[in-house]
This record gives structure tokens, sequence and C-alpha cells, in this order.
């Protein structure tokens, strides 16, 4: 397994956060270690909403922890009413992402039957871990979720274009087919987890930009490519060989996702900014699209068995190409933005 660059940084500040509690005398620092684990954050904007949640919701738990260990005592019915009591609340104003820190907090502070200094010694404590994977969040190799998304989205599109090439044509073997597209699927979700976070980051804008909003665009896009391409993976695999065929059939599903596998590759480049000028070889595609699932309509024949699951397949295989049509015109729209601005900076 590779050594990214989140694994280092929580190796760092957890080694941060034990050496800070250290120097500031906390009678132990396992907690401020605890604590910079769950704060390292896939964002800077993440982690600095943790910070906050997780000041809000350990607060809270300080004090009820301090008010049960005096009025309750530390037994472990007691213990476990005010960890419900502290997970009902925090599920209430929907920081649910810092219960489990906040109950280490609770459990802690009961177990020393209340005491007013021991509940601040734990807040601090925590509050140090966290304050740690922040600062290391931040200062090394600041995490670039964009850079990152772009990168695997082409890296997520190598794996589905080999697939979607041998799909029809049967010619990998299943297992490893199966281990493929199980790995594309979990690519493919982990790329709609940065993207939800991207969006979540700027539904925090008040006010944002025109740039911002357009590159949104961009990512939805890419994104639902890969995953009306993984849907016809899906619709093969469930549906295409339960059906009687021609080698006529074939020809005409190979042949089309072949098309749109280089379709899709030269939007790609279009993106990228990798194209000469005026290399436009896309324009034929909706013509292309029609006539395929005419063509495969037109081949029904009832007297073959499971012929309707073709139509699932087609259709699944038309949806593709239609999604990536809606993708190239946004590349377009993309290049035509970038060449007006370098024509005004050259006027």
């Amino acid at each position: 397994m590779a050594l990214g660059a989140r694994i280092f940084k929580t190796g760092l500040a957890v080694t941060l956060a034990l050496y800070l509690a250290v120097m500031l005398q906390f009678p132990s620092a396992v907690g401020a270690g605890i604590a910079a684990i769950f704060a390292m954050q896939p964002s800077i904007y993440r982690s600095w909403r943790y910070f906050l949640d997780q000041l809000t919701t350990s607060t809270m738990g300080a004090v009820l922890a301090l008010l049960g260990g005096m009025l309750l005592s530390n037994s472990p019915i007691a213990v476990g009413l005010v960890c419900i009591l502290v997970i009902m609340i925090s599920m209430k104003i929907n920081r649910s992402d810092t219960i489990s820190l906040t109950l280490v907090t609770v459990i802690t502070v009961m177990e020393a039957s209340g005491e007013w200094q021991f509940a601040l010694n734990r807040f601090l404590l925590t509050l140090t871990g966290i304050v740690s994977a922040f600062l290391i969040n931040i200062i090394v190799v600041p995490p670039k979720p964009r850079k990152q998304y772009i990168k695997q989205i082409e890296n997520v599109f190598s794996i589905l274009s080999l697939l979607l090439r041998t799909a029809v044509s049967h010619e990998m073997k299943e297992s490893v087919f199966r281990d493929e597209k199980n790995a594309l699927h979990s690519s493919i979700k982990s790329l709609a987890d940065k993207y939800a976070l991207f969006e979540e980051e700027q539904k925090q804008l008040k006010r944002a930009k025109y740039s911002q909003t357009r590159q949104m665009v961009v990512y939805k896009n890419l994104l639902a490519s890969l995953q009306k391409g993984y849907d016809v993976l899906e619709a093969v695999d469930r549906h295409y060989f339960q059906a009687d065929r021609t080698e006529h059939t074939d020809a005409l599903f190979d042949n089309h996702l072949e098309h749109l596998i280089k379709y899709h590759q030269h939007i790609l480049l279009k993106f990228e900014d990798k194209l000469k000028p005026n290399a436009n070889e896309s324009e034929p595609l909706g013509e292309d699209n029609d006539e395929f699932l005419n063509n495969a309509i037109l081949g029904y024949n009832a007297e073959k068995i499971g012929q309707l699951r073709l139509y699932v397949v087609a259709a699944a295989i038309y949806d593709y190409g239609y999604q990536l049509e809606r993708l190239d015109k946004v590349a377009d729209q993309m290049n035509r933005i970038a060449e007006d601005k370098e024509s005004v900076h050259e006027a």
C-alpha cells in the first residue's frame, strides 16, 4: 500500500499533538493523539469546520459529563445515560461526525466523578489534538482536491475504456472483469464523494465566483459521463449475454461502444487543451447515436430469446452517448471562454 499524503500527515499530527501535550504538562498525552487522528480531514475547509463543530460538541459533552458525574456518580449506567443524551443532542444540531471524539471526552470526564479541573484538562487536551491536525493539514502538503479530482478522472476513464472495449467481445476473464468493475465502482464513488465536498464548500460561499460555478458544472458533467459509462457495463453484465444475438448484433454494439470511447477520450483532450485548432471529430455523434438505437430497434426478432434485454443495453449505451454530447458542449464552451480571455490579454 502506498504512503499517501493523508496517512503521512495523520502520523505527523499525532506526533505534534503528543509533543504539545507533554510541553503543556498535561497528565496524559494520549487524548491529544486520539483527537488529532479524528481531526485530520480531506480539505482545509473540512478541517476548519470540524474544529468549530468539535469545539461546540466537546464543550457540551464536557459540561454534561461534569454535571452527570456530580449528580449521578460515575456508575456504568450513569455514563451510558449521559452518552445517549450527548448523541441525541449532537444529532439534533447536525454534528454527528463529532460524536465519537465527544463520547471519549464524556467517558473520561465522568470517570473522574465530575471534577471540573479534570473536565477542563480533558477539553484542552482534545483542543490540542484538533489544533495540531489543523496546523499540519494547512502547512504540510496542503490538500488540493480539485487537482486530485482531475487526475482521478483520467485514471478512472482508462479503466472504464478498457472494460467497455472488452464488455461485448467478452475477451477478458470473468473473474478479472468482475474485479476490475468493482474497483471502477469504488473509484467512481470516491469521485462522487470529492464532488460532494466541492459542492459543500461552494454552498458555504455567500457569493461564489462565476468561474467557480462554471468549474462545478465541468466537474459534475465529467463525473456523470463516467457514471453513465459504468451503467453500460452493468447493463451488459446483467442483460446482454442472456439474449440470443447474431454476429451482426455483436458488431453493432461493439462498434458503437468503440466510437463512444474514442469520443469520450477526444472530449477529455479538449479539457486538457491538447488538441490542434479546429480538430473537431465529435460533431456527427448525435446522428450516429440515434442511428445506433434505431438499428438496435429494427433488429428485434420476437422468435429469439431475451430480445427485449438488448433494448435495456441499447438504452444505456444511448444514454451514455447523450451524456457525452452534453460534456462536449461544456468543453467547447470552456475553450471559447479561454480563447476570449487570451484575445483580451493580447489586445
